[in-house]
């Protein structure tokens, strides 16, 4: 079984691979600049001595001479040899050479086509001429200063310099070159091995297929949690949500998005604050145990943090489930206890031959049940009525009267969320009240034919200052305690808002705080 490479060999090769590349890449281009500009300066000095013989009065007042070659020879040569040029070749207007390296080349036809710079044209390019392949430069020379241009051309002067020249000044630069691009690679390579080695401690020199692992088992780990996890970054910015989060907050796709505008406030607060005990608060109509490390360190820089949220919605229903069983568990006892002492009663007038005065007492005492409601209501469905069965229960433990009024029945679809209001609503009423007191629980129908439900109380009420906020989240006239508070009537007022009702507050007849909600029958179409 072949071994595969490791991570950090892997590193280094790729790395490696390209400084090579790069720095190869890098050396032709220079070696190909190297070259251009050797020969743009040649061209430019050739085109320099070219032109300054053209305009030589020397020259010129040769090439109408008895013997031109006799003149022009001497300072062609001069001139080749202080320009270090392979050639100075001077000709007539027929292109027959009047000055050569080789003095027996004087008075031939030149080898390359003269048409050019006898047109009165500059010719400059590489050709093959009697000394070998050169670059040279063609230019004519007219006949008086100042005529450059249109005047009459008297014949053309050639200079050039080998190609295995141009060569051999590129190649004595070429070493330099590539002991630069030498020295580049073993030091990149060098670097390469340094930044191998650095990454692979800042990944705890693990290999790729580890690595997979890892992110597959974290992946899998945070997607099948129940409980919501979620990071953000310093610019508060969500960079992971597990699924469970994004069910909680219900936002949809949550990464990518600002935290601040896709969380609750009281949500974002615990984010932004830190809470590591943990703090109820709703998102949506849910209820959420809310934990997190805090957005900012011992510093105050903001450096992002991690939001933990647990569905407390069951727990909660469970808990309400399980205080109104004990509740009722408890004013069972009470009737059975009231119900035996009665017995009591009944016997010893009986044992004393009180017949009469018997009968009277069993007359004069209510019957006892486990429902004590008021005739009207019968008219609730059942989990609504033994809902309100517990709180009568609670509510005479404490002394506080109660009278239900029930004028319709409740839809089954909205059932669960009558639930839900009356409990809350009819728990704060119970809380503010003391004995003695009285809680009005009615149920009726709204003016639109929806459903309306108020719970009023005749204690000491909601101050003015805190009925506007009372519905918001957090907002509580009743001191927390070991309890997080501010959650009842936030749940309420979210719940009617859903269904495109309102929830309100005033003052009772009674003296103490009356909550009305007003639930409409249909449900407001959501836009999309």
């Amino acid at each position: 079984m072949v071994r595969a490479m490791s991570l950090r060999r892997q590193l280094l090769l790729l790395q490696a691979f390209i400084v090579c590349l790069v720095t190869v890449a890098t050396g032709a281009v220079a070696i190909a600049v190297q070259e251009r500009i050797i020969r743009d300066q040649t061209r430019e000095r050739m085109v320099g001595v070219a032109l300054s013989i053209a305009r030589l009065p020397d020259i010129r007042d040769a090439l109408v001479a008895e013997d031109p070659s006799e003149r022009i020879q001497p300072i062609a040569e001069v001139i080749r040899e202080s320009s270090e040029l392979a050639y100075v070749v001077v000709t007539d207007a027929k292109g027959i050479r009047l000055s050569h390296p080789d003095p027996e080349r004087i008075g031939e036809m030149v080898s390359t086509d003269p048409s050019i710079p006898l047109s009165g044209e500059m010719f400059v390019g590489t050709q093959t001429g009697t000394l070998g392949e050169s670059w040279r430069v063609k230019v004519p020379i007219y006949a008086s200063t100042g005529a450059d241009e249109g005047g009459e051309v008297i014949g053309s002067v050639s200079v050039g310099i080998l190609e295995s020249s141009l060569a051999q000044d590129l190649q004595a630069w070429v070493p330099w070159l590539l002991g630069a691009v030498a020295g580049s690679a073993i030091v990149g390579v060098l670097g390469a091995a340094w930044v191998t080695g650095i990454v692979r401690r800042r990944i705890f020199a693990l290999e790729p297929g580890e690595i997979a692992e890892l992110v597959r088992e974290r992946e899998t780990m945070l997607h099948r949690l129940s409980e919501g996890v979620i990071t953000v970054d310093s610019a508060g910015v969500i960079t992971m949500a597990n699924d469970a989060a994004v069910r909680l907050i219900g936002a949809g796709e949550l990464a990518g998005r600002r935290a601040v505008d896709v969380l609750e406030d009281a949500v974002f607060d615990v984010l932004e604050r830190g809470e590591p005990e943990g703090r109820v608060v709703l998102a949506g109509e849910r209820a959420l145990i809310a934990r997190a490390t805090g957005m900012r360190d011992d510093g105050g820089v903001v450096v992002g943090g991690t939001l933990f949220l647990r569905d407390h919605t069951a727990l909660h229903e469970a808990l309400r489930e399980m205080d109104g069983a004990q509740s009722l568990t408890d004013g069972l006892r009470a009737q059975a206890h009231e119900f035996s002492n009665s017995l009591h009663v009944v016997a010893g007038l009986l044992e004393l031959g009180r017949i009469d005065e018997a009968r009277g007492f069993i007359e004069r005492i209510r019957p006892g049940g486990s429902v004590p409601l008021s005739e009207d209501g019968s008219a609730l469905s059942g989990e609504v009525a033994a809902l309100l069965a517990v709180k009568v229960v609670q509510a005479r433990e404490r002394g506080v009267a109660v009278d239900v009024r029930a004028q319709r029945d409740i839809p089954q679809g909205m059932v669960g969320d009558a639930v839900t209001i009356l409990g809350n609503l009819v728990d704060n009423a119970l809380d503010a009240s003391a004995m003695g007191d009285r809680v009005v629980i009615e149920v009726a129908a709204s003016v639109d034919g929806g459903l309306q439900f108020t719970v009023e109380d005749s204690g000491p009420g909601v101050p003015p200052a805190l009925r506007d906020d009372v519905f918001l989240e957090g907002v509580s006239t009743k001191d927390a305690g070991a309890r997080r508070r501010g959650i009842g009537l936030a749940l309420v007022r979210r719940i009617a808002m859903r269904r495109g009702g309102e929830a309100r507050i005033d003052r009772s007849p009674l003296g103490g705080a009356r909550f009305t909600v007003v639930l409409p029958l249909r449900t407001p179409a959501v836009r999309t």
